[in-house]
């Protein structure tokens, strides 16, 4: 087990971790639909109540964070665990959210693409132009699926792009050199590469039928979930159930270094601190959020508050 501290309890099913210039770190509760800010000292304090289900989360180039939202769950529990499941009753469309940090104050940007609507929008990254890629899950309901896919957006509203159309995509990352964007396949346990050619443009797959080129995969029963990128360019990537905890990943070669956490959806990782190498991590059926030393630096965002 990587050694680590609870700094929070008692979250509703904590993801998208943002750490903050000040050392807070804001996350989303996904199943009571709120977004909460962690203090150092363990306290909270609630930033905005979007409903739904925000789920990944980063803070944009004006300072407020941009949320994906993917419309709700329905939930159940089992052996202390809380557990995501299909759409929610309530459940409309995926969204995708700015919220204004000092206000609690939330507008909807995007809820559909080119006429169809977004199903379960779920992480987010920006580039060092201000726009931000994000994933759609997906939304699994009781008789069928939709399909996600690889977004590209503005932050004003004004422009959204789907680039890639294909199932369960979750973490979303870019390289150090932002000429490389990564996507994580939950179910397909693989993690995906694209050339970034200009903002919002891949370069085109040799088969578009079987989009992106593999970095690495997993053979086990282990799924896929958020990732942060390391100042050195591996990826942190948030596997689930039989190797749950975080596994780094070289990209050049797909060798895979892994740290355990006590948490079967062991979701995401944020870096912060003043040499980037404290990392919050969600143990996300257990409410928690931790914090630990990495053994690396994590890459500097490109905008934080």
């Amino acid at each position: 087990m990587h050694p680590h501290s609870i700094i929070a309890e008692g979250l509703g099913f904590p993801e998208g971790p943002v750490v903050m210039d000040d050392g807070s770190v804001i996350v989303v509760e996904i199943q009571p639909g709120r977004i909460t800010r962690v203090r150092p000292d363990g306290s909270k304090h609630v930033v905005a109540t979007p409903g739904g289900g925000p789920n990944g989360m980063a803070v944009g180039p004006d300072g407020a964070l941009y949320v994906c939202n993917n419309g709700g769950f329905k939930w159940s529990s089992q052996d202390g665990m809380l557990l995501p499941g299909n759409a929610a009753a309530d459940y409309t469309t995926g969204r995708i959210e700015r919220v204004d940090i000092a206000t609690g104050k939330v507008e909807r940007l995007y809820d559909s693409c080119d006429g169809l609507n977004l199903s379960g929008p779920n992480d987010i990254v920006f580039d060092a132009d201000g726009g931000m890629w994000f994933t759609d899950l997906g939304k699994h309901h009781d008789h069928h699926t939709d399909h996600g896919g690889l977004y590209y957006a503005l932050p004003d509203g004004s422009k959204i792009v789907r680039c890639i159309h294909g199932p369960d995509l979750n973490g979303v990352g870019l390289s150090p050199d932002g000429r490389t964007v990564y996507a994580a396949s939950t179910s397909r346990r693989v993690i995906l590469a694209w050339d970034i050619v200009g903002p919002g443009q891949l370069a085109p797959d040799p088969l578009p039928a079987v989009p992106g080129r593999h970095v690495t995969a997993w053979a086990s029963k282990t799924f896929l979930d958020s990732m942060a990128i390391e100042a050195d360019g591996r990826i942190a990537q948030a596997t689930l159930i039989e190797e749950a905890g975080i596994t780094s990943v070289d990209p050049a070669t797909g060798a895979k270094e892994f740290f355990a956490f006590p948490d079967l959806l062991t979701t995401n990782i944020a870096f912060g601190g003043a040499d980037m190498m404290d990392a919050y991590v969600c143990l996300s059926t257990t409410g928690r959020l931790a914090k630990c030393r990495w053994p690396r630096p994590g890459l500097r965002l490109h905008f934080n508050a």
